[in-house]
């Protein structure tokens, strides 16, 4: 009476993440897997992962990671999904910026921080990138202001920060996001065209470029 079941303590062990990693708890106990059971098992958790969605080799060595996969297995299993090319983060890196500039209009400037958020490296991203160009970002910026111009309420200057404010969260540059704007309010009406006509593209352009760099050089380093 009063002693402790087993069973339960297992169960502990295998649920807590006190008594070891998960790796460790696969295994059932406090040994460490062998090096053949942890390989197995990382390559369940990437397989895992990839069911899901494409993965970058970082975003799966993150998940290995988190899961207690040592950083030598994990290497070993990745080189290998890279060799036979279950893993291609030049490829995925292509897939994305296709899918996200079609799907939600995203430019270039936030397609690379997406990118490097999910670890793809500076030159495999731009080698990605570079399948978008200045017309095609202006044109699709263009497009998506006439589609918000059709239920846009409020008068031409309120009309007009909404939507600069809107591409410039898409990552497009000050002077691609003004242009857009003022060249569709020009088309509206009258009233939105007096207003545009009055729009200096290129002193708004800079203003919001000084203002966008002294915001980067306040933020800390580590901050994304």
């Amino acid at each position: 009476m009063g002693g402790t079941d087993p069973s339960a303590a297992g169960r502990g062990r295998r649920r807590g993440g006190g008594f070891g990693s998960p790796a460790r708890a696969a295994a059932g106990g406090d040994e460490p897997m062998s090096p053949a059971d942890e390989a197995e098992l990382a390559r369940e958790i990437c397989l895992r992962q990839l069911a899901v969605r494409p993965r970058t080799r970082a975003e799966l060595a993150r998940a290995l990671a988190r899961r207690g996969i040592s950083s030598e297995t994990s290497a070993g299993v990745l080189d290998r999904y890279d060799e036979v090319g279950i893993i291609d983060d030049a490829a995925f890196s292509r897939a994305w910026v296709t899918s996200r500039h079609a799907g939600r209009g995203l430019a270039r400037r936030a397609l690379a921080n997406e990118l490097r958020k999910r670890g793809v490296d500076a030159d495999t991203a731009g080698a990605a990138l570079e399948q978008l160009d200045d017309s095609t970002e202006a044109d699709t910026a263009r497009a998506l202001v006439d589609r918000k111009l059709r239920t846009a309420r409020g008068d031409p200057e309120q009309v007009f920060r909404r939507l600069v404010g809107m591409l410039a969260r898409k990552g497009y540059a000050p002077g691609v996001a003004i242009r857009a704007v003022k060249d569709a309010l020009a088309a509206q009406s009258a009233e939105a065209a007096e207003f545009a006509d009055q729009v200096d593209v290129d002193a708004l352009a800079e203003a919001q470029s000084a203002m966008e760099a002294d915001a980067d050089l306040a933020r800390p380093a580590d901050q994304d």
